[in-house]
């Protein structure tokens, strides 16, 4: 019996772009210095410094949107070495600004550049990997950028106490550093409109798609809480006796529980979860590490429950990229995973006046508990959209994508079947008999156990 993503190497693309991230993620500190280089430097208020952060936050939004329809109709690779070199231009313009005005106006630009190579990034993983390893490789992704956080914050430490512009310097130096890892070791992009290579989506809209809008709402709900996490943790601590800085080791621990989780994704209970109950199981973990907040006392109780809500954390983000990855025709991965991605900009905006507003009117335990309410209504609302993703309709026309063949030349070669092709435009597998070939599903083959109809592979099935 075998289960997904169980006893297989991810595709060397993936690893490429796991590695290329997690260094242009060594310099991604810049931005949470932004508002303290416009008081310092410049002399502003605390106001307007938040102010020029907000556009930034705002300006991510149609940023992350116009790197998918990018994504897909000028390439992956393109669009990620088209976005990592605008942000490494702003990044150095804001370095040698001269004032607030030019500041501000960089903000805005350096937002709209900012979230470029984010969705082309997550659909390359998404071509790369097959839909059984897609969650693997979606955690795998999100634990390099946890890693590369780590390292970002002593490289901080050490430049901020220099000079707070070479913050940005170093920042824009490892943008052009992961645009030449991506540029000379990544796969190009194949010739021609991506729609042609892939058959046509046939006009797929994805915010008319309302398996992606129950993903997208469920998102906004877990971003909010998430960014919600990192806003008021550090405001939260103090009430309770402890240093606000305190935060940045929970912060840590959070990350290291990522990365050391990883193995858990490939445990048999783990990797058999179909994804409604996979992320379900996510959000009553969350929600028992901000139960956990609430009543914490000291140092220790906060890392125990940092490490219960980071677990969740595991379950969900790889989980829910896969899902959405699913969803869509090749030549529409990019558009559907930006539209996805825009909830974490809805947070950004959402999570601060939330977090902030419940901490004063109901105190840190109250603040805690209501979010750990809203996990357990996300967690229900979660399992609710698994019958939406169960009756999805085809994405595209039958065929297998690269990930699925190599997914079904390595199942052929580990059950001895007979059959050595590839599956033909209706679905067979070359060899045995014609019966068999008629018969036969990927979910069905001898020796396998049946999975979760995946979206938008199901009706392909």
């Amino acid at each position: 019996m075998r289960f997904p993503g169980r006893g297989r190497r991810l595709p060397r693309t993936v690893w490429l772009l796991v590695v290329a991230r997690a260094v242009n993620r060594l310099g991604a500190f810049s931005i949470s210095f932004l508002t303290v280089l416009i008081t310092s430097e410049f002399g502003a208020s605390a106001a307007t410094a938040g102010l020029v952060s907000s556009a930034f936050g705002l300006a991510t939004i149609p940023s992350r949107l116009l790197g998918g329809l990018l994504a897909d109709r000028l390439g992956r690779r393109r669009t990620i070495v088209l976005g990592l070199c605008c942000c490494a231009v702003v990044q150095l313009a804001v370095a040698g600004a001269g004032s607030v005005a030019a500041v501000a106006v960089l903000a805005v630009l350096l937002g709209l550049a900012f979230e470029l190579y984010e969705p082309p990034s997550q659909a390359m993983i998404a071509d790369s990997a097959g839909p059984d390893d897609r969650t693997r490789a979606f955690s795998l992704f999100n634990a390099a950028l946890a890693a590369g956080g780590m390292g970002a914050g002593l490289i901080a430490a050490a430049v901020g106490r220099w000079d707070l512009r070479w913050l940005f310097v170093v920042d824009a130096l490892t943008c052009l550093a992961c645009a030449a890892v991506v540029r000379l070791a990544l796969p190009g992009d194949p010739p021609g409109d991506r729609r042609a290579e892939a058959g046509g989506s046939g006009g797929t809209t994805p915010w008319r798609d309302p398996a992606l809008v129950a993903m997208f709402v469920c998102g906004t709900l877990f971003a909010t809480v998430y960014m919600g996490i990192m806003v008021a943790l550090p405001l939260a601590l103090p009430l309770r006796g402890l240093e606000a800085a305190d935060a940045g080791l929970l912060f840590t621990v959070s990350a290291v529980t990522t990365v050391a989780g990883q193995p858990l994704l490939r445990l048999r209970p783990v990797a058999g979860l179909p994804p409604p109950v996979a992320l379900a199981v996510g959000s009553v973990l969350i929600a028992a590490g901000l139960a956990g907040y609430a009543v914490a006392r000291g140092l220790p109780a906060f890392v125990a429950a940092t490490v219960v809500w980071s677990l969740g954390d595991l379950f969900m983000v790889g989980r829910a990229y896969a899902v959405v990855a699913g969803l869509a025709a090749p030549d529409a991965r990019g558009r559907y995973l930006a539209v996805y991605g825009t909830s974490w900009g809805v947070a950004a905006v959402a999570a601060p006046l939330a977090g902030t507003q419940l901490l004063e009117r109901v105190g840190a335990g109250g603040m805690w508990a209501a979010a750990a309410g809203v996990c357990l209504v996300l967690a229900a609302a979660q399992l609710g959209v698994g019958p939406l993703l169960a009756r999805r309709p085809p994405a595209r026309p039958p065929a297998a994508e690269p990930g699925e063949l190599e997914e079904l030349e390595e199942m052929e070669e580990t059950e001895g079947s007979e059959s050595s092709g590839p599956e033909g435009p209706g679905g067979s597998v070359s060899g045995g008999s014609s019966a068999e070939r008629g018969g036969r599903r990927r979910g069905d083959r001898p020796g396998r156990r049946a999975r979760w109809p995946r979206a938008g592979v199901a009706g392909r099935e």
